[in-house]
C-alpha cells in the first residue's frame, strides 16, 4: 500500500512540475508580441482550412485520404479550441498537466485515437518551441545525464510510435482500444488516489495544498536523501555519469544505463498516450535517481521539447497522423485558459482546487472506461449489443463533458465575480 501511495505522490509531483513548465511557456508566448504575431500567422492557414473544409481538397493540401479517415469540419476546429481552453484551465487552476484530458477529449469529439495522440504531441511541441526560454534554466544541467536520458527517450518514442501505428494498421478499433486502456489504467490510478487524498484533506481541513503559488505550484517538496536513490547510485555499472558537482563535493554518480532506461519509459508513455512525459520525468530524476531539482528542471525542459518533437514529427507527422489545424486550435484555447485558471487560484481555497483535480482526472477515466465495452464488442472480444455499447459510449462522453464543463463554469464564475479583487492584486 505504501508503494502505491509513494508512486501516486511521485506522479502528482511530476504533474505539478509539468504544469509549472506549461504555465511559464504559455506566459512567455502571451508576453511577447513577436511570438503572438507568429501564432497569428500560424492560425491564418488554419482559418482558411476551416473555410474550405467542405470543399474537395487535393490530398497534398489536406484531403481526408492524406490525413487518414477522421471526420473533419469547422465544428471539430471549434471543439479543439474549447478542449484547449479546458486543458489550460486545469493546468492554470489545478496545477496539474491538462494533457491528461486532451487525448480522451479529442477521441470523444470523433477523432481517432492515433490522430488524437499525434495531434496532442504536436500541440505540445509547437508550444515548447514558441514559448520555452531555455538559457535561464540550463545553468546546472549535466550534459552526459541529458544525453543518456534523451537517447533512451528516443528508443522509447520509436517503440511507442511503432506499436501505435502497427495496431492502427491491423485494426483502427484495436488502436483506439489500446489507447483507451492506457488512459483507464493511468487516470484510474491517479484519480482514485487523488480523490482519497482530497477526502482525507477535507477531514483535517487542509486549506492550501498547492503551497500558495497558484495553479503552477508543486504538489510537494523535494525529498532529502531518498533511500531508493542511494541504492540505485550504489550500482556501479559502466558507463558512470557524474552530475551535481556544484552542489555535492565530487558530485554524484549514476549508471548511464539506468538513466537511459528511465528515458525509454518516459518516451514510450509519451508516444503511446500523447503526453509530454513531464509527469514522469520529475519524480524519476528526484526520487529514483536523486538528482537535484535545479538539474532536473533543465533536463525536463529538454526532454519535453525533444520527446514531443521527435515523436510528433518522426512517428506521426510523416505518416499523416496529425491535424495541424486542431493543434493550433488547442494551442490558442490553452493560452487563454491557463491565464484565467492561474489568476483564479488567487481567490479560491486550495482544498477546492484539490477536489477538482481529482474530479477531472476521474472524468477522463470514466470517459475511456465507458468506451471500452463498445470497442471490445466491435472486435468480438465482448458479447454486447451495438445499441448497448453505443449507449455506454455516449454516456461516458456526456458525463466527461459535463464534469469538465462544470469545472470550467466554476472557474469562469470565480474569475468574473472576483474581477475587482484580482485587479486590485495586480
Amino acid at each position: 500500500m505504501r508503494f502505491f501511495r509513494n508512486m501516486a505522490d511521485m506522479m502528482k509531483l511530476g504533474a505539478a512540475q509539468y504544469a509549472r513548465w506549461d504555465y511559464e511557456t504559455s506566459m512567455n508566448i502571451l508576453r511577447s508580441r513577436k511570438r503572438m504575431f507568429i501564432l497569428t500567422l500560424l492560425l491564418i492557414p488554419c482559418a482558411i482550412g476551416v473555410g474550405l473544409s467542405h470543399a474537395d481538397l487535393p490530398e497534398l493540401l489536406g484531403g481526408k485520404y492524406s490525413y487518414m479517415p477522421s471526420f473533419y469540419s469547422p465544428f471539430i476546429f471549434y471543439i479543439s479550441i474549447i478542449i484547449g481552453l479546458f486543458a489550460g484551465l486545469i493546468t492554470g487552476c489545478i496545477g496539474a498537466g491538462g494533457g491528461f484530458i486532451i487525448t480522451p477529449a479529442l477521441m470523444s469529439a470523433g477523432i481517432k485515437g492515433i490522430l488524437a495522440v499525434g495531434t496532442d504531441l504536436f500541440h505540445i511541441f509547437a508550444k515548447a518551441i514558441m514559448g520555452t526560454v531555455i538559457h535561464k534554466k540550463l545553468g546546472n544541467v549535466s550534459v552526459a545525464l541529458a544525453i543518456a536520458f534523451l537517447v533512451g527517450a528516443g528508443v522509447g518514442v520509436t517503440g511507442g510510435g511503432v506499436i501505435n501505428r502497427t495496431l492502427y494498421e491491423i485494426n483502427p478499433i484495436l488502436s483506439d482500444t489500446f489507447i483507451s486502456v492506457m488512459f483507464v489504467v493511468l487516470l484510474g490510478f491517479l484519480g482514485s488516489y487523488a480523490m482519497l487524498d482530497f477526502l482525507r484533506a477535507r477531514k483535517v481541513d487542509v486549506v492550501d495544498v498547492h503551497g500558495g503559488s497558484g495553479g503552477h505550484g508543486a504538489h510537494g517538496a523535494e525529498p532529502s536523501g531518498p533511500g531508493l536513490a542511494s541504492k540505485i547510485q550504489a550500482l556501479k555499472v559502466p558507463p558512470m555519469i557524474t552530475f551535481d558537482q556544484d552542489l555535492v563535493p565530487g558530485g554524484k554518480q549514476l549508471s548511464g544505463w539506468f538513466v537511459a532506461a528511465c528515458g525509454a519509459v518516459v518516451g514510450f508513455v509519451s508516444a503511446i498516450m500523447g503526453v509530454g512525459g513531464g509527469f514522469l520525468t520529475f519524480p524519476m530524476f528526484v526520487y529514483l535517481m536523486g538528482v537535484s531539482s535545479f538539474t532536473t528542471i533543465g533536463t525536463d525542459i529538454l526532454q519535453i521539447i525533444f520527446t514531443a518533437g521527435y515523436a510528433s514529427i518522426t512517428q506521426y507527422a510523416i505518416y499523416g497522423f496529425i491535424f495541424y489545424t486542431l493543434a493550433m486550435g488547442m494551442l490558442l484555447g490553452s493560452l487563454i485558459g491557463i491565464q484565467i485558471g492561474a489568476m483564479t487560484t488567487k481567490v479560491v481555497k486550495g482544498i477546492y482546487i484539490r477536489g477538482f483535480y481529482a474530479t477531472t482526472i476521474l472524468g477522463g477515466f470514466i470517459n475511456r472506461l465507458f468506451v471500452l465495452p463498445e470497442k471490445m464488442g466491435e472486435m468480438g472480444y465482448l458479447n454486447i449489443s451495438q445499441e448497448m455499447g453505443k449507449i455506454l459510449s455516449t454516456t461516458g462522453n456526456i458525463l466527461f463533458f459535463i464534469i469538465v464543463g462544470m469545472f470550467a463554469a466554476w472557474v469562469f464564475y470565480m474569475f468574473f465575480t472576483n474581477m475587482k479583487a484580482l485587479k486590485g492584486e495586480e
